[in-house]
């Protein structure tokens, strides 16, 4: 899929990214905004990881996971919530955080991306669950959310439902995990440019900018 008209070969991005990470949705923004000012044509895969494969299907409330994990404080907890509601607004990301906010586990939601990979539907229902996490508040750990999120970009409900109770995509996304760990990938997001280069965090639009420009000449002179 090419997330922008283009005048030039679509440039093959993969993300390696979690539906629980919000840096994750804010960096795939930020990029989409340099694909864009670039005209650059773009086909975005996306890879699984996990931040937290130990969560219990229960999920955390997000502030005490935070002070847990992080050590931060329900204060400095806020007004991380605080800035990235407001970089949300500038990319048109309409995050909802609330003290009842929670992290879930999102091995189940990794499995339905594997299989809507194979229905040339991966990137649309990678947005539509970062949607339905940070914007509606759904529970993506949910199987009946998952098959639900999976309708709405297409995909068909029956099978959506028939790949989370069968497993059947298991081992493939516990393969394909160990691929980016096993080179060393330890947060999220996550891009890997043309197979060669790789950026980690979220870096900005202007960042994204010049490394795609770096990218498309070597492309080009190759």
């Amino acid at each position: 899929m090419t997330q922008a008209s283009a005048t030039t070969p679509a440039l093959q991005i993969d993300i390696v990214s979690d539906v629980m990470c919000p840096w994750c949705i804010v960096g795939y923004r930020q990029l989409e905004q340099a694909l864009a000012a670039l005209n650059i044509g773009a086909f975005i895969r996306w890879h699984p990881f996990e931040l937290n494969p130990q969560m219990g299907p229960e999920g955390q409330n997000l502030t005490e996971h935070i002070a847990e994990k992080y050590g931060a404080s329900p204060e400095q907890s806020a007004q991380n919530r605080a800035h990235l509601i407001q970089i949300g607004t500038e990319l048109e990301i309409d995050f909802q955080f609330d003290t009842e906010s929670r992290i879930v586990n999102s091995f189940a939601a990794h499995q339905l991306l594997d299989w809507a990979q194979d229905q040339n539907l991966q990137h649309p229902l990678k947005l539509a669950l970062f949607e339905a996490h940070f914007t509606a508040g759904l529970d993506v750990s949910d199987p009946a959310v998952l098959v639900d999120v999976a309708a709405q970009v297409g995909l068909d409900r029956d099978e959506a439902r028939q790949v989370l109770e069968d497993k059947s995509h298991v081992e493939r996304v516990r393969e394909r995990q160990s691929v980016w760990t096993s080179q060393g990938i330890s947060g999220v997001p996550s891009m890997i440019f043309a197979g060669k280069y790789l950026v980690t965090g979220a870096q900005g639009v202007d960042n994204y900018v010049q490394i795609l420009e770096k990218v498309v000449q070597e492309m080009s002179a190759a």
